[in-house]
């Protein structure tokens, strides 16, 4: 029995953990009609799917159940299986399920019908994370600047635009210009070592127009041409 993945580990555990309870080694095999009727055998006989869970910290292990069986060979092994039964029930034991006397079960191995118990084992299948790359420079952490800045909204003529909508692409500021249509905006984040245009989005007169500025220029001016139809 290899130990390289979920279920053949979980198969060796538990014929380890059944070796100490019932006091002699389990082996591994499916019941036989001319199985040794003073040992105990143990056989994966079904797998079944587990309640998942979901996280956010990466890759969540993917969850199911081995239901085994533990079968008696003969009158002889039923010493061991009542051991193995006391041993399950008590503290730290194993998930048991007594439904192994399914006529259909036995004959299934060509076997006769003899006691036994299933046991159910949750296991999980995991996959590894790729580690994250390692930090080769110390960090560091500045506060970036918050700009306010004016600007003006003008049609043909320098019109002065009122009450256009002027918001700033992908943050939650907005404002609206006034009579002369002039506005404010406040808030905007700025880096001076890579300084950067900001995205403004104008709303009005049955337009909606993008215009980046720069932030810094002391007479902002965007000017609207009229729809064209």
């Amino acid at each position: 029995m290899t130990d390289d993945g979920p279920i053949s580990t979980a198969t060796a555990e538990l014929a380890a953990w059944l070796a100490g309870a019932a006091g002699d080694v389990v082996p591994v095999g499916p019941p036989r009609p001319d199985a040794d009727p003073s040992r105990l055998t143990l056989w994966p006989l079904d797998i079944r799917p587990a309640r998942q869970t979901r996280g956010s910290g990466g890759p969540e292990p993917y969850r199911l159940t081995v239901r085994y069986l533990l079968a008696a060979g003969g009158p002889e092994a039923l010493t061991a299986l009542d051991r193995v039964l006391v041993a399950a029930t008590g503290t730290g034991g194993r998930t048991l399920v007594l439904e192994a006397g399914d006529p259909a079960l036995w004959a299934a191995f060509a076997a006769p019908p003899r006691p036994a118990l299933l046991i159910d084992v949750p296991i999980q299948v995991t996959h590894p994370t790729q580690p994250a790359a390692p930090v080769l420079r110390p960090l560091r952490l500045r506060q970036l600047e918050m700009l306010t800045f004016d600007g003006r909204v003008v049609g043909p003529a320098e019109q002065p635009l009122a009450e256009m909508r002027v918001e700033v692409v992908g943050q939650p500021y907005a404002t609206r210009t006034d009579p002369a249509g002039r506005f404010r905006v406040v808030g905007v984040p700025h880096d001076p070592d890579h300084p950067a245009p900001v995205r403004l989005r104008l709303t009005g007169r049955g337009q909606v127009l993008t215009a980046e500025v720069d932030p810094t220029e002391a007479d902002i001016v965007i000017v609207c041409a009229p729809p064209t139809h």
